[in-house]
């Protein structure tokens, strides 16, 4: 199992876990805009510790608290509740569509940023205008929890709304305040883009098609056979998709604790974030 706290982030834990509704894996990206600045009246950016604060100790912070809070900055992270556990920064209607439970995971994250911020005497249109450092260690955590690195409305461009209850409800990925339903809020505007990839992104449940060729079927028979799910007969035409493949998948998907359905030897998003296939 991945990590449940970001590796290298404070963690204040304010309890109140409780666990998803299981479904396609979602992280949500937010900015705090938490002041209203202008090109021609840009405002000091708010300390970090301030929103630590809210979000860690303040009651009513608590009932609207992330997963992460991020500073583009220098690279802080503080984290509140662990990954497999549902956050509450989205709003949630009474017997509508289920928004901060959603998913497998529901990774959110409030970023320190608003709109014509002011840090170290330069201002900041667009949240991709900052150094966005510590994004990269960011994002291989959430991928590791088998978020895709995929924006299934979009990446955000610009402060629009654009919600489909269809979309969020059957595709995994990431999805901006904008694009969330039942929600109002049109952040986070931009988003930086996904970092390089150190291992084979999840090619699709119907790439892996009997005679299948392809370097990265090979990379994949080497990573089994090193995690000891070994089930081939022979280890020639390694780049060919066949029967000991399957065999051998269907023992990483039991090492991993599936069952039944669900260890049927044909890769999954998840199961394959976990084997960690080296990028081809």
């Amino acid at each position: 199992m991945p990590e449940l706290w970001l590796p290298g982030a404070t963690r204040l834990d304010i309890g109140d876990h409780a666990p998803t509704d299981g479904g396609p894996a979602k992280a949500i990206a937010h900015i705090t805009w938490d002041d209203n600045g202008t090109a021609a009246n840009p405002l000091p950016l708010a300390p970090y510790e301030d929103l630590v604060g809210y979000f860690g100790r303040n009651p009513d912070g608590k009932k609207v608290a992330p997963h992460i809070l991020w500073d583009p900055f220098v690279g802080r992270f503080t984290q509140f509740v662990p990954a497999d556990s549902r956050s509450k920064s989205l709003a949630d209607a009474a017997g509508g569509t289920r928004t901060n439970r959603a998913g497998s995971v529901v990774i959110q994250v409030e970023t320190l940023f608003f709109p014509y911020c002011r840090w170290n005497g330069t201002t900041y249109a667009r949240l991709v205008d900052t150094p966005c450092e510590g994004w990269g260690a960011l994002n291989a955590w959430i991928r590791a929890w088998g978020v895709p690195d995929t924006w299934p409305m979009g990446r955000p461009t610009s402060f629009t709304s654009n919600r489909s209850e269809s979309a969020w409800r059957s595709r995994a990925g990431w999805y901006a305040h904008a694009h969330v339903p039942e929600n109002d809020h049109t952040d986070p505007g931009s988003w930086p883009a996904f970092a390089d990839a150190p291992y084979e992104p999840f090619p699709g449940a119907a790439f892996f098609t009997t005679g299948r060729r392809s370097p990265i079927i090979a990379a994949m028979h080497q990573r089994l056979v090193a995690v000891g799910c070994d089930r081939y007969r022979t280890h020639t035409d390694l780049d060919v998709w066949g029967s000991g493949d399957v065999a051998s998948y269907r023992a990483w998907q039991q090492k991993l604790g599936y069952t039944g359905a669900d260890a049927d030897g044909h890769p999954g998003p998840t199961s394959w974030t976990r084997l960690q296939v080296p990028h081809t």
